[in-house]
């Protein structure tokens, strides 16, 4: 059987359309040999989300964008995620709208602990994620509120300042008035020191006057000073002379040997008399001490009895003191 040349065409043509349908959606992101899920998601702005956009969870691509429609009546964006069937999806899963620095848009899953599985069609919960224009306005508010706070504070500086150059124009104003004063003070000053120096002039001059005045004077009170020492000196030489005569005459009537003082100097009788005399009073004072009955006794006691009351005394120690 002969195959014409139109039917070749046509097939031709098909087989043409078909591969560039599939090469197209392949280019798109739909995979032909894997099994997808679709499920859906809601947000209030997509920011340029486009279908075929890709579906991320953990870096890794597991989907695309099938389709975006928009709710007017509800003003929100109905997206359809088609995600690969190993997938599995639960009640805490989220898709975040997320996109890259330079402008591209994406799908970023998160999925945490599910209490509950999802099934194919049903809705994901969304949310989108902060873009560097949110960080930098989160980030530049406490610097803004900072540069506030120092330009309020630099403009009160400023009055400041302002202030203080009004008082240092007027302390300028007085300066130039200083030096016309200061001149004239001195002025004055060298005035007052020329006459000064010539007042001590004058003074040092009758000073020394005075003092070759006075020099004669204090000549005479040196040699009167001299002489008054020499009058005290001489009488107290004359005073001493007289008490080392009296001195010698005591020492000579010492030596001569008739008066009291120098026989008790050189006789040594009277010198053991009184020593008998010490010794006998001592004796006395003992004996008093051990029998004042006799000495006390109402008509005394005689001699003999007191020896014999003084002989068994000593018979009664010498018995006490035996063995």
């Amino acid at each position: 059987m002969k195959i014409s040349k139109e039917f070749q065409v046509g097939l031709f043509m098909v087989m043409a359309i078909l591969l560039l349908y599939f090469g197209f959606s392949f280019l798109k992101g739909t995979d032909f040999l894997s099994s997808t899920n679709k499920y859906y998601a809601f947000y209030e702005n997509v920011d340029n989300l486009t279908e075929s956009n890709q579906i991320y969870l953990n870096g890794l691509a597991v989907g695309r964008v099938s389709d975006i429609t928009i709710q007017q009546r509800k003003n929100r964006v109905l997206v359809e995620l088609e995600i690969d069937s190993d997938i599995i999806l639960g009640d805490s899963s989220i898709a975040v709208l997320n996109g890259e620095l330079l402008g591209g848009r994406f799908i970023q899953l998160i999925v945490g602990k599910d209490s509950k599985l999802l099934e194919p069609k049903d809705t994901i919960r969304s949310e989108i994620a902060k873009g560097l224009m949110d960080f930098l306005t989160e980030s530049a508010e406490p610097v803004a509120a900072n540069l506030q706070t120092t330009l309020k504070k630099l403009n009160i500086i400023l009055d400041g300042l302002a202030k203080n150059t009004k008082q240092l124009d007027t302390m300028f104003i007085r300066l130039q008035t200083t030096p016309g004063l200061i001149n004239k003070t001195l002025n004055t000053a060298n005035t007052n020191i020329g006459e000064l120096s010539g007042s001590f002039k004058s003074v040092a001059g009758n000073l020394n006057g005075t003092l070759n005045e006075l020099k004669p004077t204090l000549e005479n009170f040196k040699t009167l000073s001299d002489s008054l020492k020499m009058l005290q000196l001489n009488g107290t030489l004359s005073k001493a002379q007289e008490t080392l005569a009296r001195l010698n005459e005591t020492l000579a009537k010492l030596n001569k040997g008739d008066n009291t003082a120098s026989k008790l100097m050189t006789d040594d009788e009277l010198y053991n008399n009184l020593n008998k005399l010490l010794l006998s009073m001592d004796s006395l004072a003992n004996h008093l001490n051990e029998n004042p009955k006799h000495f006390f006794a109402p008509l005394g006691k005689s001699k003999k009895k007191i020896e014999r009351e003084l002989n068994q005394q000593q018979e009664e120690k010498e018995k006490a003191q035996k063995p």
